[in-house]
């Protein structure tokens, strides 16, 4: 049990840790939870795909276990390692004892040399974890099929200690900005959720939430403002944690209007691409304004 018996109950948890989730996130959450299956977020770089998993992690008091993926990861980075150094340390006092050679293979492979990578750690923790694979789409397709086979049976076989499983699966969130398309197979073992940028209403709201000191005027600019945006044709759209960064720093200068100026000298924070803030500064009176 996860301590939420409906979706608006979900909802309301999430929301006490600062999360916002809209009805159909909620929704993939809860049937997720319930039938303890893997949950995939897709959606658009920065609309809160990663916050979900810290945010089950906070409401439910687990450990947030993250295995942040990216081109060329393999699985001893991700699964364990040998302690190397410490073998090699142990060798050398070993080779002046009289011992056969599985004993001294049993010493040199024990629990005590092996360096946990984030997802043995997720299994030995079953339920007390929450495992994030973010960014599954940077991994290669080899290590995409390794997590299918992983998330399907919770287990590690590691040759020289055996099989290690989750008594109870960890709940486990992957997340996917797209920069590949994912086999129909992951796909096949999780659930699935497109997290799309929030309505204007919405923004708002998560803008209040997360940055509690602003004004309702100011943050209504604002989102305003980064929805315009967003309708420009920018290499990297603004998602809602810019809004959030570009209200902090408004807050931070004590302004309390988004005027043309003001947008240019804050611009840095909301759009992170050099064309794309060229882009911007030739069209900032209607950006700001909405004229």
């Amino acid at each position: 049990m996860h301590g939420a018996e409906t979706v608006g109950e979900l909802t309301e948890t999430l929301r006490t840790c600062g999360y916002l989730a809209d009805r159909g996130l909620s929704t993939s959450l809860f049937v997720a939870l319930k039938l303890n299956r893997p949950l995939l977020l897709e959606g658009e770089v920065g609309v809160g795909k990663t916050e979900v998993a810290k945010a089950l992690a906070t409401v439910f008091n687990r450990e947030l276990i993250r295995l942040q993926c990216y081109e060329g990861i393999d699985t001893n980075q991700a699964l364990y390692e040998w302690d190397y150094a410490r073998q090699m340390l142990q060798i050398r006092a070993l080779s002046h004892r009289d011992m056969d050679e599985d004993e001294a293979v049993d010493r040199l492979f024990g629990p005590k040399f092996l360096l946990e990578r984030p997802l043995l750690q997720a299994i030995k923790l079953g339920n007390r974890a929450v495992l994030l694979i973010d960014e599954v789409d940077r991994a290669d397709d080899e290590f995409e099929a390794f997590l299918l086979e992983l998330l399907s049976d919770y287990q590690i076989t590691i040759p020289e200690v055996g099989t290690i499983r989750a008594e109870q699966p960890p709940i486990v969130v992957l997340t996917s900005n797209r920069t590949r398309e994912l086999h129909d197979a992951l796909k096949r073992r999780c659930l699935y959720h497109w997290v799309g940028y929030p309505t204007p209403e919405r923004e708002v709201e998560i803008v209040r939430v997360r940055a509690p000191g602003v004004s309702t005027e100011l943050a209504q600019n604002v989102v305003a403002a980064v929805n315009r945006l967003r309708e420009l044709d920018l290499a990297k759209r603004p998602g809602v944690a810019e809004t959030i960064d570009w209200v902090n720093t408004l807050g931070v200068l004590g302004e309390t209007e988004l005027d043309a100026g003001t947008l240019d000298a804050t611009l840095g924070s909301v759009v992170k691409e050099r064309d794309d803030l060229e882009l911007v500064r030739e069209d900032l009176e209607r950006i700001a304004s909405g004229a």
